[in-house]
């Protein structure tokens, strides 16, 4: 695992962090190769069932959890490389995967940091945090998924301002709108992504996995194909030893210990 994206197994928990603080976190080849691995790593760990994405703002005088695309690279012909092929930008925005994945925000999102943040499955950010598709100002469009993605996110008339403006959405508007699941003072967005992915793996793996799955396909999926694909997923949990475990638990008062089988 390279130093410039981290990644730590904490018991059932598994941290991303961006480390590209001097450069504003910015997305370039080896970040994006970084960040695929740190995947690779999250999804291949039985042991860990549930990811946190965060990022090292030390030094930084207004924290940024990600500036985007590194323009210095894309200037001098190294845009390719912000891809790969599997998680398109940075890695990351369209790998397929199971598990769910908590971005922890303290600081400005703008660009693809922005379509980094829309990419993952919960959102929590501090108060001093924004999230903004600048790309208009640059004479560029977002092509990271923004553009579909944040409109489902808070709705299409604040997504249309903020994408035809290119202005940020400051952090406690994006709570209201419905981009954020938790806000919390400025320094606490990790312990509190830490609290809610704590929440989550108290629950049963299979069934988290399978949720998640049902939940992102209602974007795209009309009823019958939804109805199909939660009885094809509901078949596979309730056949699974953690079923047969969360019952039994329940039947003794006791807490569940959840395998993952």
């Amino acid at each position: 695992m390279s130093d410039i994206v981290k990644y730590q197994a904490d018991g059932r928990i598994g941290i991303i962090t961006l480390n590209r603080p001097e450069a504003r976190n910015a997305v370039n080849g080896d970040v994006a190769q970084g960040m695929e691995a740190a995947i690779d790593a999250l999804e291949a760990d039985d042991n860990v069932w549930v990811g946190i994405l965060t990022a090292n703002t030390e030094g930084q005088e207004k924290p940024v959890f990600c500036a985007g695309a590194d323009l210095k690279a894309i200037n001098s012909g190294q845009a390719g490389g912000l891809n790969t092929k599997r998680g398109g930008f940075a890695g990351f925005v369209y790998r397929e995967r199971r598990k769910p994945i908590i971005v922890a925000v303290d600081g400005l999102a703008t660009a693809g940091g922005c379509e980094i943040v829309l990419a993952a499955d919960l959102v929590v950010a501090t108060t001093r945090s924004s999230f903004g598709l600048a790309e208009v100002k640059r004479n560029l469009i977002a092509g990271a998924g923004g553009l579909f993605r944040l409109p489902r996110a808070i709705g299409q008339a604040a997504a249309m301002e903020a994408i035809l403006t290119g202005e940020p959405i400051p952090a406690e508007r994006a709570y209201h709108l419905g981009l954020l699941s938790r806000l919390v003072a400025p320094g606490e967005a990790m312990n509190e992504a830490r609290k809610l992915a704590d929440q989550i793996t108290a629950c049963a793996p299979l069934a988290v996995y399978a949720s998640r799955q049902v939940v992102l396909a209602a974007a795209y999926e009309d009823d019958e194909n939804l109805k199909s694909l939660t009885n094809s997923l509901f078949a596979g949990v309730m056949a699974s030893e953690d079923t047969k475990e969360g019952l039994t638990a329940f039947i003794e008062k006791r807490l569940p210990n959840w395998t993952g089988r």
